[in-house]
């Protein structure tokens, strides 16, 4: 059973850092394919204006906890079988993701932390862990992990790789499809070798869905989709207690793809606990690059 939840831990690591690799971008200019040439007619001013007004209504959907926690159940799918644990999801906004594996809801048997400025693993089982910044892990710095593109993604909200909040100003950098029979719009944009595209809902405004690729000359092509799903009120707006990712990508062994789905439960917005984790003395840490190697090669 250890053995089993140590490995469902680690592919859990795995497809979190995999959706992190393709998070962000570098650090070039943004290609705004919607951005209309000097002189176009007012018929297409009128377009931008309608595209502006939706990505207001997108924008407008994100709650305003500053603090969210939950139960959840997070499902690996291994390609053959599920393989589901129990844990919890403890974020503040600007500040930590936290996602803790407890079994049974009777011991934590690994921890994994995003912060500004660093990202920490922890087993709980081994007495091991790895705390480092972001350059410090090779496959993340090449690809240009943000922490706030990250944090947007479990909030359920835009964002532009590189800046850490979304501006009126800056909704204009992205490219709308709003086709009259669907029942969702599509939200584009290109920056470098990424490509990132959402999925909201019309009427309401919900982002339901963001697809993002990475196209890398040394590590190929990584796609992963999230989608969004059982809305609940968080406050006076609605949060999303199903998060699925599906990651595929050539850096996994073989080109397996890997999915993790993460079921939220009683969700509270009380920020009254420990934000950072501090490890104890009795943990030894291990290398970067050969738990990163590890990983990648389950």
């Amino acid at each position: 059973m250890w053995k089993t939840n140590v490995k469902l831990l680690s592919m859990a690591v795995l497809a979190v850092l995999s959706f992190t690799v393709v998070s962000c971008g570098t650090k070039k200019a943004l290609v705004d394919a919607s951005s209309p040439a000097a002189g176009k007619v007012s018929g297409a001013k009128s377009v931008e204006s309608r595209n502006l007004d939706f990505m207001r209504k997108v924008y407008d959907n994100e709650v305003y906890a500053n603090s969210i926690s939950s139960k959840i159940k997070l499902t690996v799918n291994t390609g053959s079988k599920d393989l589901s644990i129990g844990g919890s999801l403890k974020m503040k906004k600007d500040e930590v993701i936290r996602i803790q594996i407890t079994p049974f809801g009777l011991m934590e048997v690994g921890r994994i932390e995003f912060t500004k400025d660093y990202v920490l693993f922890m087993d709980r089982i081994n007495k091991e862990y790895v705390k480092a910044s972001y350059s410090d892990v090779e496959f993340l710095q090449e690809n240009g992990l943000d922490f706030y593109a990250l944090q947007a993604l479990f909030w359920n909200q835009l964002f532009v790789p590189g800046t850490q909040k979304i501006t009126d100003s800056s909704l204009k950098n992205f490219s709308v499809t709003l086709g009259e029979a669907a029942v969702n719009a599509l939200i584009s944009l290109r920056r470098g070798n990424m490509g990132y595209q959402w999925s909201a809902d019309k009427a309401s405004g919900k982002i339901k869905a963001v697809s993002v690729t990475y196209s890398g000359k040394t590590s190929g092509t990584t796609t992963v989709t999230c989608n969004y799903g059982s809305f609940k009120p968080l406050g006076v707006k609605q949060f999303p207690t199903d998060i699925t990712l599906d990651v595929s990508s050539d850096a996994l062994k073989d080109g397996k793809k890997k999915q993790l789905n993460i079921s939220m439960s009683d969700l509270d917005t009380s920020a009254d606990w420990e934000t950072f984790t501090t490890v104890s003395g009795k943990y030894r840490p291990v290398d970067v690059k050969e738990l990163a190697n590890k990983l990648l090669k389950q």
